[in-house]
């Protein structure tokens, strides 16, 4: 997420003259909100006094904001925004003003932060949490905010709102029973694969964030994976204009994003594995000592190196959670075996 300075900003919305084009788009939002009622259902929004509130945000249309998220952006006493930039652009859109004092509050300072917002909690102050896009602590800050409040015993309520990952789930065509999110996939090519392998027999529809700069060399890994066969969705731009669902299997899909590159934010939905899937891809639970019998038994057979026989037997039975055993152990335990 984009980083923000850490200071406060009070009252830092500009003002604009009326023939300034952001005002007249303000005049026109206000006007649209008187004629279609909403105006009378921000009013009736309760303003919860000495509570923290975290409220989704729109992850694309304006027109999502809901009238529980404008009326707390009028009436919070304290706004902590991931960037108050990206806020005040969001109350331009809407036509509205943030009275309140701004703070600063993302990744690199929520938890140097929690504790000054939260006295202002106990003395009586509404502090809404917002975040760029979507609902705080989903990928994004508030998770800190919201254990100290509990820790404190302050409370904490929601306004819910917009939803990548659940607009990509009903969109993507597969199970929505059951499921689990898995947020962004590792940066680095062995720990993504580490942590697909421990997916592999994963039953629930499995959800992924993926930024543009690596969605290809994710899909070659998913591909490495879980096979060509298993169906998936690339789900980008959800709720603009653009907005593009990509369905199929992942050969399909990978090879769509080699042909056709994905541009803006992408949410990856993948079926989880079928019965007969999970129990091929459950992991063997074999010690060090059954791993040199194996490589043994491999060197033998096929006139390997006991080194190579080695890596390949450490390399078709990963542990549990997806890595794989350490092969100078399992060295060690070849030499042991021969006396």
């Amino acid at each position: 997420m984009e980083s923000t300075s850490e200071h406060i900003v009070e009252n830092a919305q500009p003002a604009l003259p009326i023939e300034d084009a952001d005002s007249a788009a303000r005049l026109a939002k206000a006007t649209e909100r008187a004629e279609f009622g909403l105006d009378g259902l921000v009013s009736d929004v309760d303003i919860p006094r000495g509570t923290v509130v975290l409220a989704a945000t729109p992850i694309g249309n304006t027109a999502d904001a809901s009238a529980r998220l404008i009326a707390l952006m009028e009436g919070a006493d304290i706004v902590a925004a991931e960037d108050t930039r990206r806020l005040y652009a969001l109350a331009n859109r809407l036509g509205i003003r943030v009275p309140g004092r701004v703070v600063a509050y993302h990744d690199h300072n929520e938890r140097d932060k929690a504790d000054g917002l939260l006295d202002q909690v106990e003395q009586g102050a509404t502090v809404l949490v917002v975040s760029d896009a979507g609902m705080p602590t989903i990928n994004d800050p508030g998770l800190a905010i919201v254990r100290r409040a509990i820790d404190r015993g302050l409370p904490v309520t929601c306004a819910p709102g917009p939803s990548a990952v659940l607009d990509a789930l009903c969109l993507s065509g597969l199970p929505t029973d059951r499921f689990c999110y898995e947020g962004f996939l590792p940066r680095k090519h062995s720990e993504r694969v580490q942590h697909l392998r421990a997916l592999k027999s994963e039953r629930r529809t499995i959800v992924f964030y993926e930024t543009l700069h690596r969605i290809a060399e994710s899909m070659a890994d998913l591909l490495d994976v879980f096979g060509p066969n298993r169906k998936m969705a690339l789900c980008r731009e959800l709720t603009k204009d653009y907005e593009q669902i990509r369905r199929g299997t992942i050969a399909e899909i990978r090879q769509s994003v080699t042909d056709d590159p994905p541009r803006g934010e992408m949410v990856l939905v993948i079926a989880g594995a079928s019965e007969e899937e999970a129990d091929a891809a459950a992991p063997a639970t074999l010690s060090i000592e059954d791993l040199a019998v194996l490589a043994v038994d491999r060197a033998q057979e096929d006139n390997l190196r006991i080194k190579d026989a080695i890596s390949q037997v450490v390399a078709e039975h990963p542990l549990s959670d997806g890595s794989l055993a350490n092969r100078k152990q399992v060295y060690n335990a070849v030499l042991a075996m021969k006396g």
